[in-house]
């Protein structure tokens, strides 16, 4: 059976730390690159039938050049963007750069960046987009609320198929609960994506400053047909956990410990869309929620929803 759990650095491929794509057994429709740059290096992609988000996890000053496969028929021609970054994740939201189909691209700079992709063939025109219109939602409530910066959702960001979010969970929450699913089509009810989760830890602020400590939290995948999965995996800062189907969730991070994850989700169905199914014998939570108020430890940084 195929691991779906990848601990930091066990995908690492030339000047990429974490490379997961098509070369992992029934992975098809997604792929993330992780990269730390010092000043003076660069990272490339070769133009492919992928859509990718460039993002920048920590640094600041990163440039971004493009440069279609074919000039003469591509919708624009090579670009050079530059991206202000961020201190941190949980610093706020940042801009970052889509780059289109059949499109070669380069990244320079200082910092760790992430390049999340989906498989996709229709030609669109590479994009920057600000960390202002970064749209910030806080879900849930009491212990399972966490913050969501919808960058690359459906109605967010015009792409053909690359369905990414950041999600940050605050020491001791639960997240991506209720548990739920997105492994089949059902029109108007449910899309088939399979999703990565990309993880990144940290000791909560607070009055105790430890003198030893291994940020953790775990992650919970399990199987919602008669397709076997069964994960259940301990995660730390920079961990890699595949969802290719079933039922995932809860997420969560133990107390004294935030969690941040990038998940991206990509799947063979016409419609761009996140929908999904919440497990049954949980699903009733979100009601609870109308009784209980958001964490107040919410949003990281200074943005406000």
């Amino acid at each position: 059976m195929t691991s779906w759990y990848y601990p930091a650095g066990s995908t690492a491929r030339g000047a990429w730390t974490d490379v997961i794509d098509r070369s992992i057994p029934g992975w098809l429709h997604t792929g993330l690159r992780i990269a730390n740059l010092s000043p003076g290096d660069e990272v490339r992609m070769p133009a492919r039938p992928a859509e990718r988000i460039v993002l920048p996890l920590a640094g600041e000053g990163f440039t971004v050049t493009t440069e279609p496969a074919n000039p003469s028929t591509a919708p624009s021609p090579a670009e050079t963007f530059e991206l202000a970054g961020r201190d941190g994740v949980w610093s706020g939201p940042t801009d970052f750069v889509y780059v289109g189909p059949h499109c070669a691209a380069g990244i320079t700079g200082a910092g760790r960046i992430a390049v999340a992709s989906a498989y996709a063939t229709r030609p669109r025109k590479a994009s920057q987009v600000a960390a202002s219109s970064v749209a910030v939602e806080l879900r849930g409530a009491g212990n399972a609320s966490r913050e969501v910066r919808n960058f690359g959702t459906p109605g967010n960001l015009d792409a053909q198929s690359i369905i990414a979010c950041e999600v940050l969970t605050p020491a001791g929450n639960w997240s991506s609960y209720p548990p739920h699913k997105h492994d089949r089509e059902l029109a108007g009810v449910e899309t088939e994506l399979e999703e990565i989760y990309y993880y990144e830890m940290r000791v909560a602020p607070g009055p105790v400053s430890p003198g030893r400590a291994a940020p953790l939290g775990y992650q919970r995948v399990s199987a919602s047909d008669d397709r076997a999965i069964d994960v259940l995996a301990e995660v730390h800062h920079g961990d890699i956990v595949l969802v290719p189907f079933g039922w995932h969730g809860p997420t969560m991070t133990a107390p004294g410990y935030d969690m941040y994850y990038l998940n991206v989700m990509a799947g063979p169905g016409r419609e761009r869309a996140w929908r999904i199914t919440d497990h049954p014998d949980q699903a009733w939570i979100r009601q609870a929620w109308d009784s209980e108020t958001v964490d107040p430890r919410l949003p990281f940084g200074a943005r406000k929803p």
